[in-house]
């Protein structure tokens, strides 16, 4: 249901921000997305992102007539200064404070930024983000009370009223492939299956049943895992 008001949707060409961008236009008069060019190395993200949005106003005709402007941002500073496994070709691995060297630091803050200074320019109230504190990776900028500090922080900084939503936060991977399903049925599901990039590696050549990927790296293997728990709860 629209409440007459605009979104602007963190969209990074994944299964998690393509659920919420569903999400989005399930709630929103007008929604636009935005995404970030950061040199990361798993860049196929950014090539689906056209054909995800195609494919929604294609197939959700709905879903079409609410979805405006995608902005594709360059924060290409962002790689230069990240030593990553993200930005970087280098083994994923566990570094001594217990984060994963894919961690980038400052990612999402500077994400969240950059969208409320273009949800600014474009008048839209409400930003959507799909991080989550249930499923992630260690990712400290993840956390609900690092998204509700940069909420505030819009606020004050920009004196407007910024509603900053996730709604993955406190569900986990096979949960988020059932809102899918609650979204847009099988229909949306092999949307996200076919189109949507996860891998850390990159890999858009090997196919499995919830989509492509090495299969092997913690993205994948985390997306796996979420689809099998999802098909068996189905089953049951």
């Amino acid at each position: 249901m629209s409440d007459g008001t605009s979104a602007l949707v963190l969209f990074s060409g994944g299964q998690d921000s393509t659920t919420c961008l569903a999400w989005a236009l399930e709630r929103y008069a007008h929604v636009e997305t935005i995404g970030f060019d950061y040199g990361q190395r798993h860049r196929a993200e950014l090539d689906v992102r056209p054909v995800i949005l195609d494919a929604m106003r294609a197939r959700f005709p709905a879903w079409g007539e609410k979805l405006g402007e995608d902005h594709l941002i360059d924060l290409g500073v962002l790689g230069q200064i990240s030593e990553t496994a993200l930005t970087q070709s280098s083994a994923i691995e566990m570094q001594e404070n217990g984060l994963p060297n894919t961690f980038v630091p400052g990612r999402n803050l500077l994400f969240l930024t950059f969208a409320g200074a273009l949800a600014y320019r474009r008048g839209a109230r409400h930003i959507v983000a799909g991080v989550c504190e249930t499923d992630f990776s260690g990712y400290p900028d993840c956390r609900d009370d690092t998204i509700k500090a940069v909420q505030l922080s819009l606020n004050l900084g920009m004196d407007k009223r910024f509603v900053i939503h996730t709604p993955l936060m406190w569900i986990d991977k096979a949960e988020t492939w059932a809102l899918a399903y609650r979204l847009g049925q099988t229909g949306f599901v092999d949307l996200v299956r076919e189109h949507t990039h996860t891998c850390y590696l990159n890999d858009r050549t090997h196919r499995h049943d919830w989509g492509y990927g090495c299969g092997t790296c913690p993205a994948c293997d985390l997306r796996a895992k979420g689809w099998i728990a999802y098909r068996n709860a189905e089953a049951s």
